[in-house]
C-alpha cells in the first residue's frame, strides 16, 4: 500500500465541533431583490425553526441585490431585533454575485442558502447540512426531481425543469437530479476553491458551481424535498432559460478544451478508500478494456464500410490499406480521448505517430490474411474477404490494445516522484497550515478531532496566492486565469481515469499534488448510488 501522503489542495473533511458558542456553523444565506413583503415573514419562520431544530449556532444573512423598493430598510430592522439576522447590501443584481459575495466573506464553515420564497420544506435543512458537518460531503443540494420528492408546480413549471436537466446531463455528462432547486449548502474550505473558478454571476451560478465541483471529483449528497411552487415568483423564465443554455455552452467548452485547473480542488491522498493500493491488481484495466472494446467495436464497422467503398474501384490491398490508415487515425484519436482519457493538444502528433506504427502492424497482419486468402483460391468472394478481414482484424485489436497500453498511452504511475512532481508555478501557490499535516498513510475521514476551532479555519487549510484570490469575482475569465499547461492532459484527467476524470490511482500530477479529487460515487451523491460505481 502507497504510504506517502502528499496533500492536494483541499484537507481532508473532518466533523466539526459540536458546540453552540462562538462563530456560527451555519451560514443561511437568502438573495433578495424587491421582496419588501415576503423578506420579514420568510426570515422569522426560518429563524424560528433554527433556534427550535439547529443544534449548533446559525446566522441568517439576507443578500440585497440592489433593490429599489423597502427591502433593505426591512432587512436592517430584521438586524437590529434578531441578533442572529445580519443584512447585506449589493448594488449590483444577480444572484449568484450575491452568494459569491457573502460565502467569501463568511466565517462560518457551513455556506448554504434558499430563496426567499421558503417554496422547500425547512424539514429538509438539517438533512442538506448534516453530511458537511460530518465530514462526509463536500456540497449538498435538495432535489424536487427525486423519487421520494413531493413537488406541487404546474405543468409548464415542471417541464421546464426537466428538460433543463436533460439538456445537462446529455451535454455536460451531470450526474446530479436537481440543478436549479433554490436549497444549497457547501463547506467553506471548498467554496474558497471553487467559487474563483465559477464565472457567471447569475441564475446559471449554481449550476456551474455544480458541474465544477463533481468534475472535480467532490461529493454532492441530494437531499429529496417537499416543494410547493410560488405562484408570485418574479424569475423571467424566458430569459433565465436562455442565459443557462448559454451557460451550458461555455462550461462545456472549456471542459472540452482543458482550460479548467480542476487539479485545485484534490483531496489528501487517502481520503478515498478506493485509492488504497491493491497488489496484483491493474489499475484501470477494467474501465479501459470496456471502453476499448466499444471504440474498437465502432472502429471495425467504420472500416468495413470505408473498405466496401474502396474495394468498388480499387483492388482488395489497395482498399485494406486506405481503410485501415483512416480508420486507424479515428481509432487513435477516440481511444486517446475516451479509453485513455488524454485531453488538449499536447502530445497529439507523438500519440498519432505512434499509433501509425502500431497500425503498420496491423496493415502487415490484415495484408499477409489477404495474400494467404488469395494464395488458397484464385478468385475469393467478397463475403471470404470480410470474414478473414474480420478474424485478422480481431486480433490485431488485441495486438493495439496491448501496444496502447504499453507503449503510446503508458500509465506512469511507477515513475519517481521526483521525476514527476516538479516545481510548483509561481501562479498558483498552495500553503498547508499546520492545522491539517499530512495525513497518515491511510487516514480516514469522520473523526472529531479536539483542537478543531468552531469557526472552522482549522478546517480550511487551503489558500490560494494572490493570483487566485477568494472570490475573485473581478477578475475576467477565471477559466483562462486559473488554467495551467501540460504536455498531454488537463489538469482533472489522468492515464488512470475514466471520462469524467476519475481515478484509479493516485499519483501527483506535474505541479507535484496529489492526483486524487477525493471522488465518491458515480453521480457523486451519497444517498442513493453505489459509491464504487465509476464516476
Amino acid at each position: 500500500m502507497r504510504t506517502d501522503s502528499s496533500p492536494g489542495n483541499l484537507p481532508a473533511r473532518e466533523h466539526l465541533p459540536a458546540t453552540a458558542a462562538g462563530t456560527p456553523v451555519l451560514d443561511v444565506v437568502i438573495p433578495v431583490y424587491n421582496e419588501e413583503k415576503d423578506l420579514q415573514p420568510c426570515v422569522l419562520r426560518l429563524h424560528e425553526h433554527l433556534q427550535r431544530t439547529f443544534p449548533y449556532a446559525f446566522r441568517i444573512t439576507v443578500a440585497d441585490n440592489a433593490s429599489t423598493d423597502s427591502t433593505p430598510r426591512v432587512a436592517a430592522r430584521l438586524a437590529a431585533r434578531l441578533p442572529e439576522v445580519v443584512s447585506r447590501r449589493l448594488e449590483q443584481k444577480g444572484r449568484g454575485r450575491a452568494l459569491r459575495t457573502v460565502w467569501s466573506a463568511s466565517d462560518a464553515p457551513v455556506l448554504a442558502y434558499m430563496d426567499v420564497d421558503l417554496s422547500t420544506d425547512l424539514n429538509a435543512l438539517l438533512p442538506l447540512v448534516a453530511p458537511l458537518i460530518s465530514g462526509h460531503s463536500d456540497l449538498a443540494i435538495g432535489s424536487r426531481l427525486a423519487r421520494s420528492s413531493r413537488v406541487v408546480r404546474g405543468a409548464k413549471r415542471e417541464f421546464i425543469s426537466r428538460s433543463y436537466n436533460l439538456i445537462l446531463r446529455g451535454s455536460l455528462q451531470a450526474r446530479f437530479s436537481d440543478a436549479q432547486c433554490g436549497f444549497k449548502a457547501i463547506r467553506r474550505d471548498v467554496a474558497q476553491v471553487l467559487l474563483p473558478l465559477v464565472e457567471d454571476s447569475g441564475w446559471f451560478f449554481d449550476t456551474e458551481m455544480l458541474v465544477l465541483a463533481e468534475r472535480a471529483g467532490l461529493r454532492i449528497h441530494e437531499v429529496p424535498v417537499d416543494w410547493v411552487d410560488d405562484p408570485d415568483s418574479t424569475v423571467h423564465i424566458v430569459r433565465t432559460a436562455t442565459d443557462d443554455l448559454k451557460g451550458v455552452w461555455r462550461v462545456g467548452r472549456a471542459l472540452a478544451t482543458g482550460s479548467l485547473s480542476l487539479d485545485r480542488l484534490a483531496r489528501p491522498f487517502g481520503d478515498d478508500p478506493r485509492d488504497r493500493e491493491l497488489t496484483d491488481v491493474p489499475k484501470g484495466l477494467a474501465r479501459q478494456l470496456v471502453g476499448f472494446c466499444v471504440v474498437g467495436g465502432l472502429s471495425t464497422l467504420f472500416y468495413l464500410l470505408l473498405y466496401s467503398g474502396f474495394r468498388s474501384f480499387s483492388g482488395s490491398q489497395v482498399a485494406n490499406a486506405l481503410a485501415l490508415l483512416v480508420s486507424a487515425v479515428a481509432n487513435t484519436a477516440a481511444n486517446r480521448r475516451l479509453t485513455f482519457g488524454v485531453r488538449g493538444r499536447g502530445g497529439a502528433v507523438r500519440h498519432q505517430a505512434q499509433g501509425l506504427v502500431v497500425f503498420g502492424i496491423g496493415l502487415a497482419l490484415t495484408s499477409g490474411s489477404l495474400a494467404a486468402l488469395n494464395t488458397a483460391t484464385s478468385d475469393p468472394a467478397h463475403s471470404a474477404e470480410l470474414a478473414v478481414l474480420i478474424a485478422a482484424n480481431l486480433a490485431a485489436t488485441v495486438l493495439r490494445f496491448l501496444l496502447f497500453r504499453a507503449w503510446v498511452f503508458p500509465d506512469r504511475r511507477d515513475e519517481p516522484a521526483a521525476s514527476t512532481s516538479g516545481s510548483t508555478p509561481a501562479s498558483v501557490s498552495v500553503s498547508v497550515s499546520p492545522a491539517v499535516s499530512a495525513p497518515a498513510p491511510t487516514p480516514t475521514r469522520g473523526s472529531v478531532p479536539a483542537a478543531v476551532a468552531t469557526s472552522g479555519s482549522a478546517a480550511v487549510s487551503a489558500s490560494v496566492s494572490a493570483s487566485a484570490p477568494v472570490g475573485a469575482s473581478q477578475q475576467p475569465g477565471p477559466y483562462a486565469a486559473h488554467a495551467v499547461d501540460h504536455p498531454d492532459r488537463d489538469h482533472h484527467d489522468h492515464p488512470d481515469r475514466d471520462h469524467h476524470g476519475h481515478s484509479d490511482h493516485p499519483d501527483r500530477d506535474h505541479h507535484g499534488h496529489s492526483d486524487y479529487h477525493g471522488h465518491s460515487d458515480h453521480h457523486g451523491h451519497s444517498d442513493h448510488h453505489d459509491p464504487r460505481n465509476a464516476r
